[in-house]
Order: C-alpha cells, then sequence, then structure tokens
C-alpha cells in the first residue's frame, strides 16, 4: 500500500512514513493510491463482532506491513481499553429511523479518541523500533488538542505541542490541555483563532530546516492514520442498522472536514451509503462552498459550538484531488488562489462534490432549540456540535433510509451552552470529576510564527 499527496510531487510513502511524516513535503496532504475494497460478504461478515475486531478488518489492507497481524491487534487493543463503553461507538435511537452514534466514551469525552488513542500506540511502536524521537506540534479549535496530550503524555519519544485559540475553547477544552502534568506535553495558548494556529503549523511543515531539525511530526487531521481511524466507525454503525443489505445515511457536524472525509472512504471502500450530509455551524463555508458559492474565506464567529469555529478546513483538500481528477497541479493551484482569499470549483469539480455531499447549516439560536426539543422528545442530551448535526439531520433524513448523526463530544464538555439551553448543567464523568480542581500548565504566545518555533525548539528533550 502506497500513499501520494493530493499536491502531486512529493514521492509516495509507505503507511508509516506517511503517518510519521502528517504533510507531504510539497504542502499536500497523503491519500492512498487506491482504496482498498470490500465485498458484500466481507461486510456481512462483520455483524456481531467487538469494534477491535471490526477495526482490525477494515484498517489491515491499508497498513501494509508496517505492522505484522499480532502487533497490529494489540495496538488496536490498547488504543480502546481505556473507552467507557464496552460497546465504544454506541448506537442510540432518537426518533423514528434516526440514530445518535455516541462517540464521547473516549479519555476526553470527543470522537477524537476514536483517532488520536490509534495513532499513538502506533507512533509509540514504530518509533519504539525505530530507536527514534519526534517532536509532534498540532492546532485545535479544542477537541484534538486535549486527545493529542490524553493519547501522548508521558510517552519517552514523543515531545507534544499543542496551539489553540485563547479564550476560543470552552474551560474544559482548556482544562483537558492545560492540566496534565507529565513534563512532555505543553499547551500554547496562541493570540489568535483557530485558523491562525492551523496556518503556522503549515508553515512549520514548509519549513524544511525547522521540520528536520526538531524530528516535526503531525497529529492534526491532515495526518492519514486520523482519517483512517475514523473509518472505522461508520462500518459498525452502518452493520448494526442491516448493512450492507440495506443502505444508511449519515450526518456529520464537521468544521475540519476530516470526519465526514472518512464517510466518504467508508463509501469508496463498498460501504452502502446512501447520503453524506455536512453540517455546519454559522461559520458556514463547506456549506457555502457545496451550495455553489465558492470556497472563500470570511472571519471566524465565535460560537457555542467551538470546535467548529473554521474558515479554512485542511480536509477538503483531499476531496479536491478526487473531485478534479487526482490532478496535483490542479489542487495546488486551488490552494494558492487560497491563500488569497478563496476560489471557484470548476463545474465538473462541483458536481462531484454535489453527487458525493449534501450539506446545511444551523444558526445559534436553532442549535440552542435544538439541545431543548432533543432533551423533550428523546431525554437526550446534546452537546452544541452533535446539536448542529441533528438539526441538519432532520432537514435530510427520509422514511425509507436510516439516518445516523455523529454525536461528537459529550455535553458535559461545553457545560454553559448546553445549560443556556435546557436548563441543565451536565456534570463531568466521575473519573474526570476533580478536572475543575487540577492546577493548570499553560503558555500564552503571540500569533507570530518565530516566538512559536523558538518555544518549541527550547522546549524539546535533548
Amino acid at each position: 500500500m502506497k500513499y501520494v499527496s493530493t499536491r502531486g510531487i512529493a514521492p509516495e510513502l509507505s503507511f508509516e512514513e506517511a503517518m510519521l511524516s502528517g504533510l507531504a513535503r510539497d504542502g499536500g496532504l497523503y491519500v492512498p493510491s487506491e482504496v482498498p475494497q470490500m465485498t458484500r460478504e466481507d461486510i456481512a461478515a462483520l455483524a456481531g463482532l467487538s469494534y477491535e475486531e471490526t477495526a482490525f478488518r477494515i484498517m489491515r489492507p491499508f497498513i501494509g506491513d508496517t505492522f505484522t497481524d499480532a502487533e497490529f491487534r494489540a495496538i488496536i487493543d490498547r488504543a480502546y481499553a481505556p473507552f467507557g463503553h464496552a460497546a465504544r461507538a454506541p448506537l442510540v435511537q432518537l426518533d423514528s429511523n434516526h440514530f445518535l452514534l455516541e462517540l464521547f466514551h473516549g479519555p476526553t469525552l470527543a470522537f477524537k479518541d476514536f483517532a488520536m488513542q490509534l495513532i499513538g500506540q502506533l507512533f509509540q511502536a514504530a518509533l519504539a523500533r525505530r530507536g527514534d524521537r519526534v517532536t509532534i506540534v498540532g492546532a485545535t479549535s479544542g477537541d484534538t488538542g486535549s486527545a493529542a496530550i490524553e493519547a501522548f503524555k508521558g510517552l519517552s519519544n514523543v515531545d507534544v505541542f499543542i496551539l489553540f485559540p485563547h479564550g476560543r475553547v470552552s474551560e474544559v477544552q482548556r482544562r483537558q490541555m492545560t492540566t496534565p502534568g507529565e513534563a512532555n506535553v505543553h499547551a500554547l495558548a496562541v493570540d489568535g483563532d483557530f485558523d491562525d494556529c492551523q496556518a503556522a503549523l503549515k508553515d512549520m511543515f514548509n519549513d524544511f530546516e525547522f521540520r528536520d531539525g526538531v524530528k516535526l511530526a503531525g497529529v492534526n487531521s491532515i495526518n492519514w492514520a486520523r482519517v483512517l481511524a475514523q473509518v472505522v466507525y461508520y462500518f459498525s454503525a452502518a452493520v448494526s442498522l442491516g448493512a450492507p443489505h440495506r443502505e444508511v445515511s449519515f450526518t456529520v457536524p464537521t468544521g475540519n472536514f476530516g470526519d465526514i472525509f472518512a464517510g466518504y472512504v467508508a463509501r469508496q471502500m463498498g460501504l452502502p451509503i446512501d447520503r453524506l450530509v455536512v453540517a455546519t455551524n454559522q461559520n458556514d463555508i463547506l456549506h457555502r462552498c457545496l451550495s455553489g458559492q465558492g470556497y472563500y474565506k470570511g472571519p471566524t464567529h465565535p460560537s457555542i459550538s467551538p470546535s467548529m469555529d473554521i474558515q479554512v478546513s485542511s480536509n477538503f483538500e483531499r476531496v479536491l484531488f478526487d473531485a478534479y481528477g487526482r490532478d496535483g497541479r490542479a489542487v495546488s493551484q486551488l490552494m494558492e488562489e487560497l491563500r488569497q482569499g478563496g476560489f471557484d470549483l470548476s463545474q465538473g469539480a462541483l458536481g462531484y462534490l454535489q453527487e458525493n455531499f449534501a450539506s446545511g447549516r444551523a444558526s445559534e439560536e436553532e442549535t440552542l432549540a435544538t439541545i431543548a426539543g432533543t432533551l423533550a422528545s428523546s431525554t437526550e442530551l446534546l452537546c452544541p456540535h452533535s446539536a448542529v448535526g441533528v438539526k441538519v439531520a432532520n432537514e435530510h433524513r427520509t422514511a425509507e433510509v436510516p439516518m445516523i448523526t455523529l454525536a461528537t463530544a459529550h455535553p458535559a464538555k461545553f457545560p454553559a451552552a448546553v445549560e443556556q439551553a435546557s436548563g441543565i448543567h451536565p456534570p463531568l464523568p466521575p473519573r474526570m470529576s476533580d478536572l475543575y480542581d487540577r492546577p493548570e500548565r499553560v503558555t500564552r504566545i503571540a500569533n507570530d510564527l518565530a516566538a512559536m518555533k523558538d518555544y518549541i525548539r527550547g522546549h524539546i528533550a535533548k
């Protein structure tokens, strides 16, 4: 299995090389040169299996000879052992033919744990075998950072630096990043928004002297291994509702496009998915683009669903690569236009995207109303991101095809918004009940690339 860059210039890499590299050296994102296929019989055989066994069967074709079967099974088992639900990703019925996929039973109460716990174990195993050490830098709008710190804290061959927008994450999200005491993890509160953090991260990867000097690796959703881990729960949920013998649809609240791109990969592999629906909050660049209005950056508006407060969706480049016939030069041109503010899609590319995705948006008021309404109708308490998904799903679901909405975070991660909508202050699970009492360790830093690089150089283990 080989991986190619969406910009078409960087050399092909193995799974391990692509995983440890993160961003390609030509600035592109790695994707598999071809997507492995699963037959109807393969998919049907997933029925009744544990989440871990399903994960092994879905991901195994993508990893090549990086790990033996025994090594990979052990990695998967270690990754999901800390989850608080035996099913890992249970389904809950909200309404007739509408189901909620609970992805918040991991260590940091967000869907990012499915990928990050796995990638932590993958990194640890690969680096131990190589006798190597890396510096992980991540940008987060809230959940990726806490999941990365939880996955990598205390590991002997990794230093972790997480950039997050100061004052633009929830208190729970911030404390999950700032309270771990392990010396190898560092939380950096940047004076800017998430797009500033993400841009700085990409600039670090494109500075090869810095990148090579600190042995930079990335675990943002730009890392293919992150996307691959998320493909699994599309299969597990669909099979639970009768796939491959009937189609299912998914609605995904998303800002960076990684989670819904995983669903697109699942469909490419052969999973019978009817509709993939992109759900955005008021920062609706994806919805506008899919509606034919072009892909143009605007100001990022803080919201009650802060993990989606994004104007540059990094994983969108992966689907553009397919929409433009895997033409790396065309994608490079689009990304250059994006640096200048945005771009219009060709008619063929827009048609391709609209064939593969539907979309919708939820305002702040609609999000709050959906939290209250869902609680009244089903007793299910939603986080604001999941509420965005449910609102949009209700606009797209049909009586014939089951709709699965991804619940991306536990409501306790966003207590102020949930309480505003429902009158209920959602408590943290018992294992996190002392989170507000733990001391914080955080560094506030200017939105200045040179200052960020200097800090990282000065704090990696020698």
